[in-house]
């Protein structure tokens, strides 16, 4: 599960990552900031897994604890491939030969659809809609399930912020990869009402009236 960690908490853990495991006093020193603020920072981090916490041994007094990044932690500071994925996009995307191209955009659409898919069982459209919902949230996706506005019972599939921004504003056929992927998850042909591309806040995916695909499984 990818966790989202706010730009504050990223500097604290680089810092604590340069330094070495710290105690409490030790990172109270070097920010200056008072000791709750500090452990209040620790504990919500202990608690996403990105801390760890060891008990030292005095000879004398009370034991001591130490603070270190996990290697959770690590993931998260090295969690940064946005150029790396616009220069593999584009080097995709320029091949000459359009059956080597095309054949490697078909396989990354069947990894996506095998990866979005495997949480994505239901037989109702609706759960269905929520299972894929659920897991791009655990992937950092800021996504949402809303009903049509005509009030019938048709889900949609609202993304508040586009996953491939950078991406999408130089090649649109990304945001065409992702809405096939939907449709394959789903199990039923989507379109896509509404695209940050395009000027829209947000990007949006319904079903499509007529058609049938089958259910990933």
């Amino acid at each position: 599960m990818r966790v989202g960690v706010e730009a504050g908490d990223r500097e604290f853990l680089s810092e604590l990552q340069r330094a070495g495991a710290s105690t409490v006093q030790q990172l109270c020193d070097r920010q200056g900031v008072t000791a709750t603020a500090i452990r209040q920072r620790l504990n919500r981090l202990q608690a996403l897994g990105l801390i760890s916490r060891e008990t030292q041994r005095q000879d004398r007094g009370r034991p001591s604890h130490a603070y270190a990044v996990t290697t959770e932690g690590l993931r998260q500071l090295g969690d940064n491939y946005r150029e790396l994925a616009l220069m593999l996009w584009d080097e995709i995307t320029q091949i000459d030969d359009a059956g080597v191209r095309s054949k490697l955009i078909g396989r990354l659409r069947e990894r996506l659809v095998r990866q979005y898919g495997k949480n994505v069982r239901s037989s109702a459209l609706p759960e269905r809609f929520r299972e894929l919902q659920g897991l791009l949230s655990t992937l950092g996706f800021d996504v949402e399930v809303r009903q049509d506005a005509s009030g019938e019972l048709l889900p949609i599939l609202r993304e508040n912020t586009c996953p491939y921004h950078d991406l999408a504003a130089q090649d649109a056929s990304i945001c065409e990869l992702e809405q096939t992927v939907f449709s394959e998850v789903l199990g039923v042909p989507m379109s896509r009402t509404s695209c940050c591309r395009d000027g829209d806040r947000c990007c949006e995916f319904s079903p499509s009236v007529g058609g049938d695909v089958a259910v990933a499984s």
